[in-house]
């Protein structure tokens, strides 16, 4: 007989309390509902970007842990993940992004009008955005729901910015994943929101950060966790004009990516758990000849 898909507002617990800010969150096998972002990249086991430095090095997994981060770049405006704010918690829009009002910098009153505005909006620890990029966000909003998978996407029942945790069957390690949307229903859907500048960029960008390999673990979590096999979508926005407007795209991968995918994160899985196992972060990689040197 073949398995049911699972519901997950019907396969979890109707109430789960929000993990509380600390140090090192302990997400226990699951599925959560309220863990803040925060929270999930500060939880303990092992995520696709963290596969992500395995794969270019265990040596860079250990760094990455440890490495000091430079504050003041971390707030740098970041397109997408205003973007997916915007589309995926709007609530919490204003309480992260402040727009900035459109300054007339070749003048010394702009500049200093600028400069007052900056040192008023300091300690709201929010991330500023300028004018341009304000008047452009709720564009690119109103392109994703002009198009009508991505509607589709939106009106369906869903879970958005959940967090699934589970023990690896085969190696034992403790993963997570972080879904921007799961829609529910007969058959479970995973939907990535993913802002690109040009969609005619994205294949080149799956194979670059590695999307296969994302739609692979968070496919397998989800089974290992539900058993049930979603669908994996990738929603595709556009930051770039194309005839005056804001491209936006829906696609899934075909099965030989999805299985090229599987295979690096099966690799990378099994080398994360024998680096940890032995405790040996010790890895020089071996750099490999480009093919135009030849």
């Amino acid at each position: 007989m073949t398995a049911q898909p699972i519901n997950p507002f019907f396969a979890v617990p109707a109430a789960e309390e929000p993990i509380q800010k600390v140090d090192k969150p302990v997400l226990t096998p699951g599925f959560w509902k309220g863990v803040s972002n925060e929270a999930y990249h500060a939880a303990a086991g092992i995520s696709k970007s963290g596969l992500d430095h395995v794969a270019h090095s265990p040596s860079t997994f250990e760094w990455a842990r440890t490495a000091p981060v430079d504050e003041d770049k971390t707030v740098a405006f970041d397109m997408g993940t205003a973007l997916h704010t915007l589309l995926l918690e709007p609530e919490l829009f204003e309480k992260q992004f402040i727009i900035a009002p459109d300054f007339n910098r070749r003048t010394n009153q702009g500049k200093a009008d600028e400069a007052a505005f900056l040192a008023e909006v300091e300690s709201q620890g929010k991330i500023i955005m300028s004018a341009e990029e304000g008047r452009k966000l709720p564009i690119m909003r109103e392109s994703v729901m002009a198009h009508p998978v991505a509607r589709w996407i939106f009106e369906r029942d869903g879970i958005n910015e959940s967090t699934i945790v589970w023990k690896d069957s085969i190696t034992g390690e403790l993963c997570r994943c972080r879904p921007d949307r799961i829609l529910t229903g007969n058959h479970p859907v995973i939907v990535d929101v993913k802002k690109v500048d040009g969609l005619e960029r994205f294949e080149k960008h799956v194979e670059e950060f590695r999307y296969h390999v994302q739609d692979a673990m968070y496919t397998d979590g989800y089974e290992q966790h539900f058993g049930a096999r979603p669908t994996f979508l990738f929603l595709a926005v556009s930051s770039t004009v194309s005839a005056g407007r804001y491209a936006v795209d829906v696609v899934e991968l075909p099965d030989d990516w999805k299985a090229a995918g599987y295979d690096l994160y099966r690799r990378d899985l099994h080398t994360y758990h024998a680096c940890r196992e032995a405790d040996d972060w010790m890895h020089i990689r071996t750099l490999q000849r480009p093919r135009w040197a030849n």
